[in-house]
């Protein structure tokens, strides 16, 4: 994924221009936590008749970036689209939701083909014959607590050749099937690893786990990191629960107007501080007076572990902290966060580089809000490094932005992509689809400048970012070429 299109990129727009603009257009709105709500233009015939304040409010504006999604429709466009289309219903002409490309189109039909084969593939749990394999199975994903009435509320599958559970995901609008969640367990040793996959890809699978099941009237939820936890929360507090379809890396801007009809939204999404950061981030995104926060620790485990060790889900869930908070505090406040502080020391210091033992002693890990600066000569592998330190950490789930004004995209990511692989691909050709396959999955972006750039710009690039993307790692390489030699004067 590139950031932005090298046309530049999309003109930012402030809230107060999109309501001026409504106004000015007599589009009846009213102001939602992190979007405003307006009739559909894309539901039934008004050709040059103003939008009535009577029919459903089923289009969001999102008030950071001006994107809209008719959830209706599934129409979903940039705030330059709204306009074109508000001023052909104007003209009389039927509005036309902006239309991706034809290979995505292909794209997606067929991966939701292939997601349909797999779902007709699999098998309910408890519909497998041999009472011992479904025992074995269910304590292999640590679910030997959760009920078949659970699994089969939430439509939770079990693909027997491929030993994954198999999560769907719904449309909501018609209830017909739009991709899935395949999970399997690997084992090392002591240590479980939960591998996923989806289909479609990860970056268009925009899948809200358990969201069919959502009545219109449910006011409160708990946001989960996976599905697991989020089966584990309605069975053990009978709470309306979502999981988030890329777990704690990010919340995709698109899924905001889903969780618009909420007043309360509790986000428990972890067991370590990463699942606490994230929570954090999320928070701001979704309205920080609404929200609030489980924090990890030893009593307050993920909710399928709390369900597991019999722990009280609803008592864990009323002592959620709320997520806004005064300008002053007294040390009474920030009493847990400090105690939480020095019981994880291992994870206040960041995440940790799992190829460069050395540099962990140097810097701890990587922690969000600092700046770490690396000097050398020319040529001494400032570059080379750098993308293998940053794949490092993009390998565990740190979404990281690239900003290169000095090599250009594509022979960074060779670099890159070589490195991920451990191999000289072009010795290998018949390898490159399934390496490449395997590195579009990483929460890896690109800006497309290159050479003297206005740092104004490249600001307003990064915060897009960091709202699309949930971005917590830059990279800049390097200062001297993004900095331009002009303007001394200026404090850099």
């Amino acid at each position: 994924d590139v950031l932005p299109s090298p046309d530049g990129p999309a003109p930012s727009v402030s809230i107060t221009e999109i309501r001026q603009y409504l106004r000015a257009q007599d589009i009846p709105f009213h102001d939602g936590y992190s979007c405003l709500h307006t009739p559909s233009l894309f539901v039934g015939d008004h050709g040059g008749q103003p939008l009535s304040a009577n029919a459903p409010f089923t289009l969001f504006i999102d008030k950071t970036t001006g994107s809209f999604l008719c959830t209706a429709t599934l129409a979903e466009g940039t705030w330059q689209d709204f306009q074109a289309n508000v001023e052909m219903r104007l003209r009389g002409i039927s509005p036309i939701p902006p239309a991706s490309s034809e290979e995505t189109e292909e794209e997606m039909r067929r991966a939701r083909e292939d997601a349909r084969c797999i779902w007709e593939r699999a098998l309910p749990l408890w519909e497998l014959l041999d009472e011992k394999e479904i025992k074995e199975t269910k304590a292999l994903f640590g679910i030997s607590q959760v009920t078949n009435a659970t699994l089969k509320r939430f439509g939770v599958r079990y693909l027997r050749t491929a030993r994954s559970l198999v999560f769907p995901w719904f449309s909501p609008q018609d209830a017909t099937l739009k991709g899935l969640k395949l999970v399997r367990v690997e084992k090392n040793g002591n240590t479980i690893t939960y591998v996923e996959e989806t289909l479609p890809r990860f970056e268009s699978y925009r899948n809200l786990f358990g969201l069919p099941l959502i009545g219109r009237r449910d006011t409160e939820l708990v946001l989960t990191g996976w599905e697991l936890d989020a089966l584990a929360l309605h069975q053990a507090a009978g709470v309306a629960s979502l999981a988030l379809p890329r777990g704690t890396s990010c919340l995709p801007p698109t899924l905001l107007p889903y969780l618009e009809q909420f007043k309360r939204i509790t986000l428990w999404l972890g067991e370590d501080l990463r699942s606490w950061e994230a929570a954090k981030l999320f928070a701001r995104k979704l309205s920080l007076k609404r929200c609030s926060l489980v924090r990890p620790g030893n009593l307050q485990p993920r909710p399928l572990e709390a369900l597991n060790q019999g722990l009280n889900v609803t008592k864990i869930l009323r002592s959620a902290l709320l997520a806004s908070h005064k300008s002053i505090v007294s040390f009474r406040q920030l009493r847990e966060e400090v105690f939480g502080e020095l019981v994880n020391t291992e994870q206040v210091s960041g995440v940790k580089w799992s190829r460069f033992p050395e540099l962990n002693k140097l810097l701890k890990g990587h922690r969000r809000g600092e700046l770490t600066i690396f000097t050398g000569p020319t040529g001494s592998g400032k570059t080379t490094f750098i993308s293998e330190y940053a794949l490092d950490l993009c390998m565990q789930g740190v979404c990281t932005l690239w900003g290169s004004f000095e090599i250009n995209n594509v022979r960074l990511a060779k670099i890159m992509l070589t490195q991920f692989a451990g191999r000289r691909l072009e010795d290998q050709l018949e390898l490159y689809d399934e390496w490449a396959d395997r590195f579009e999955e990483l929460p890896l972006y690109f800006m497309t400048f290159h050479g003297q750039q206005n740092i104004k710009t490249v600001i307003d690039t990064m915060q897009h970012a960091v709202y699309m993307y949930d971005i917590t790692h830059v990279v800049v390489d390097n200062l001297q070429f993004m900095m331009g030699h002009e303007h001394i004067s200026v404090d850099r």
